[in-house]
């Protein structure tokens, strides 16, 4: 049959048979299984690793609460087992989600499950339905996890099947967590003001940075966040029966708010979330006045923060609060700075990160010398060079960024092609990568990849092998690299030349 251990295989079959695991306990369950039998030894010999793939299987099984009702599914619908058995040897992730709720394979029959992600509004009705029907705060945030779940599982599987670009992908993962916030927070926030009640007049924003701010989320990212919050002098206290002065009000809401994002429950944890873009960084209140961000930005802030400033998005709160965050935002981004000390600040920066992550790994492609970060400096650079004069450059998402300043005239048409070209290759592969690879995704070894996943890796690269792919990866990253030490790196280095 193509098996290379055909005894553990026969083990393994036996097993299954004998009731070993909690699916396979009831005469129903293995009926089903024994009618699977030859359509999943069948397409477990399709597999690159017939082997591997009985063994994921296999571990499958044993975590699935029951039986009958997937083994039905497969039996009714054939074509599911070919997909389930890409999605145990190619995707641990969606493997993971998937033996915990074996019913959302049943979604993929759905007519609408390869739609291209929805827009936020669909998706904040979508999640609001679904919220009504829980009891307690409880129930809110196992409802919110289980709908987050469900959907990056969709994105998962459309992007292994390739049907949606890395682009596509990153903005219907980053959408998803903007619902997922947007429509969590005011369900904290009211469960809060049962204990501490309010202060009259006081609102709070979030502020989304990193790779939420730009819309560029993969399967793994955390949430880069900070909270703003502004409030009348006159308030001293909050109106609840535990009443709170606003700067704890606010820190001890913020940090409910983070609970409630990283909190495991019974259907996991929805982000991890890091604080450590707020000001002052882990030394700083977990939650700034308005007054506070705006003066440490004015007049605190070191040219990395505002590098990251530029990736800032303000994701929830009222309009009025949420216009006046982005104003100080844009007052930031905007200051007209040295040029000389700006690309000397840039290039320390990078040397202190190269100094602190350097890898000579083609798949970490974020460090890479070349990689995505030397793309978001080149970026994030030329923005703060620029926007004093030129404000339409600015942009939190990295190729808007580069369209916009090729289009101002600061990046020649050349460099922004090569940019964005690395770009696409870069975010393809991390992608695909945290998406594929549970260990070190992106950042380990040509060993942690299976070799399965080598001729998909070169489709995602677009080219013919892996060879050709490694190929590509280092001399596109020479090329950024390149365009990097002209622009950034040789300036800083210069005692003269203007920049």
């Amino acid at each position: 049959l193509g098996f290379q251990a055909p005894k553990t295989v026969d083990a393994t079959l036996r097993g299954w048979h004998h009731g070993r695991y909690r699916a396979t306990r009831s005469a129903r369950a293995r009926e089903l299984l024994t009618e699977l039998g030859p359509v999943l030894l069948k397409a477990f010999c399709a597999a690159p690793d017939p082997d591997a793939t009985l063994l994921k299987f296999d571990a499958f099984l044993s975590n699935l609460p029951a039986g009958v009702q997937l083994f039905s599914m497969l039996h009714s619908n054939p074509h599911l087992l070919e997909l389930l058995v890409k999605i145990l040897g190619l995707a641990p992730r969606l493997a993971d989600h998937l033996s915990r709720h074996p019913s959302v394979l049943e979604s993929v029959l759905t007519q609408d499950f390869f739609d291209p992600p929805p827009p936020r509004q669909a998706l904040d009705g979508e999640l609001d339905r679904r919220l009504e029907d829980a009891r307690d705060i409880e129930d809110v945030l196992d409802i919110s996890r289980r709908w987050a779940n469900d959907r990056r599982f969709q994105i998962g599987v459309q992007s292994l099947l390739g049907h949606l670009t890395p682009a596509q992908a990153a903005w219907g993962l980053s959408t998803i967590a903007e619902a997922a916030l947007g429509r969590l927070f005011p369900r904290i926030e009211a469960e809060f003001m049962k204990k501490h009640g309010v202060l009259s007049g006081s609102a709070m924003a979030v502020i989304a940075m990193g790779k939420l701010g730009g819309r560029e989320m993969t399967p793994t990212s955390d949430l880069d966040l900070i909270f703003v919050y502004s409030v009348p002098g006159n308030q001293a206290l909050s109106d609840g029966p535990k009443p709170l002065s606003p700067g704890v009000y606010f820190a001890r809401l913020s940090q409910r708010m983070i609970n409630a994002l990283s909190a495991q429950t019974g259907e996991g944890i929805l982000y991890e979330v890091d604080m450590r873009l707020r000001p002052s960084g882990n030394a700083g209140p977990i939650a700034s006045s308005m007054d506070s961000f705006r003066r440490y930005h004015q007049e605190q802030a070191w040219t990395w923060e505002h590098m990251a400033l530029t990736r800032a998005r303000v994701i929830t709160g009222p309009g009025d609060l949420k216009r006046a965050v982005t104003g100080v935002i844009r007052d930031a981004l905007t200051r007209g700075r040295d040029g000389q000390t700006l690309v000397r600040d840039v290039a320390h920066m990078r040397a202190r990160m190269d100094a602190e992550h350097h890898t000579d790994s083609l798949w970490d492609v974020k460090h890479l010398r070349g990689g995505l970060v030397d793309i978001e400096f080149i970026a994030q650079y030329l923005m703060l060079k620029n926007a004093h004069d030129h404000p339409e450059v600015l942009s939190s998402n990295t190729w808007m960024a580069l369209n916009r300043l090729v289009e101002a005239g600061f990046l020649s048409p050349s460099d922004a092609g090569l940019l964005k070209d690395a770009l696409t290759l870069w975010q393809a592969l991390q992608g695909f990568l945290r998406l594929t690879v549970k260990s070190n995704p992106g950042g380990g070894k040509e060993t942690d990849i299976p070799l399965p996943l080598h001729e998909i890796l070169a489709r995602q690269g677009r080219v013919r092998s892996f060879g050709g792919l490694k190929k590509k990866i280092t001399v596109t990253a020479e090329g950024v690299f390149k365009v990097y030490r002209g622009l950034i790196e040789k300036p800083a280095k210069s005692p003269s030349l203007q920049v």
